[in-house]
């Protein structure tokens, strides 16, 4: 009997000890495994932003698809990484130069067939294509632009299908933009009306809202319990490693509207973070803002050759733990196996890296590659 209850005993005590099943793998701030974020869907291989783009990710693995979103004509919610259609979709040959307008896009004129200038039954016509150069053009012309509505539609199907939950990251693009043509918070009212209705007014809701810009995220904030990320932007990395912050990356451009003097990277200091606690549940930086890479002149791959992947790797730069000492969430972008990975071989290995340093989330164009590399640790 006494060595039945000892038995019985052992999983409880290991626990206590830190170990068994339950004991945290991670360094992240629930000690839950990082999220793999399909980053445009799986955009490293199929169009970006299209419900097939979507369904690979998740069938690679994907624990969140990310629509950005902008609004067409009639105010309906569109997947697209800019209300620019020109070099996403076949746009240019089913509309005549004459659709085109110049508009201001965070302060720089531009001219380009807009998604508000088109009706949603015209913009069903447009077929997306491969936007990134050297990769497969092979499904160009093949999928249409999808709303929000069809991307948690396929998000609630698979999750019924497959057991597992999958969620949604819509980004609010270029909310100031939006606000001068449709009116203030137009965009934030629809888009909560939509979550609402899909998931409820719910932090535990399998979606996070972000945005480059902050007042729209602060009116969320009053408006839902649903999480929010405040993205952190920046144009370049020097050779040491340190940020080159240039117009218009180095401000939130809401904060330019209003002659807020504050940049991204003040946003990740003990000040910033702390104001950025108030409105959001966690911070979407730039990866170079985590991890400290520097040029040495030392060649490590092997091949003879120096590149961007042999630079020195010197660790966390320390703003994964300064927000989670704050109960902020970190999640991190864009891993990409055809890009330059600075001081790593390869995306597996960069994507693992920052894994280990704790990260709660990476947004990857190839979400097989964020899978794989999370089940090296596990």
């Amino acid at each position: 009997m006494r060595t039945k209850l000892l038995l019985l005993a052992l999983p409880l005590l290991l626990q206590a000890c830190g170990g068994g099943s339950d004991a945290p793998t991670f360094k992240t701030l629930d000690g839950k495994a990082p999220l793999v974020i399909g980053h445009r869907g799986a955009s490293g291989e199929r169009p970006e932003h299209t419900l097939e783009a979507y369904q690979l990710a998740i069938e690679q693995g994907a624990d969140f698809i990310e629509p950005d979103l902008v609004l067409s004509k009639d105010g309906v919610l569109l997947a697209r990484h800019e209300p620019m259609l020109d070099s996403t979709t076949d746009v240019a040959s089913k509309f005549p130069a004459a659709r085109k307008s110049m508009r201001l896009v965070d302060g720089e004129s531009t001219s380009a067939y807009f998604a508000s200038d088109f009706t949603l039954a015209e913009l069903k016509t447009l077929r997306a294509v491969q936007a990134r150069a050297g990769r497969s053009k092979a499904f160009d012309g093949q999928f249409s632009i999808p709303t929000l509505d069809e991307v948690i539609a396929l998000a609630k199907a698979q999750s019924a299908k497959t057991g597992r939950t999958i969620g949604i990251y819509p980004e609010i693009k270029h909310s100031t933009f939006h606000a001068e043509l449709f009116g203030a918070h137009v965009f934030e009212d629809k888009l909560l009306a939509t979550l609402h209705a899909a998931y409820g007014n719910a932090a535990s809701a399998p979606v996070f809202i972000q945005s480059f810009e902050v007042a729209n995220l602060q009116y969320l904030a009053g408006k839902t319990q649903i999480r929010r990320v405040q993205l952190i932007d920046a144009d370049d990395v020097k050779a040491d490693g340190s940020m080159s912050l240039v117009a218009p990356y180095r401000q939130p451009y809401d904060f330019v509207v209003k002659g807020d003097a504050r940049t991204f990277a003040d946003l990740l200091s003990p000040a910033g973070l702390d104001f950025v606690r108030t409105y959001a549940q966690a911070i979407g930086p730039w990866k170079p803002y985590l991890v400290k890479t520097v040029d040495d002149g030392v060649e490590r791959t092997g091949d003879s050759t120096r590149t961007v992947h042999d630079r020195r790797v010197d660790g966390s730069t320390g703003v994964i733990e300064a927000a989670h000492a704050r109960g902020l969430l970190v999640h991190t972008w864009t891993f990409r196996d055809d890009a330059g990975t600075h001081g790593f071989k390869d995306g597996k290995t960069e994507l693992a890296y920052f894994m280990k340093l704790g990260i709660d989330g990476v947004f990857t164009d190839f979400p097989a590659t964020g899978s794989a590399a999370l089940k090296t640790l596990e």
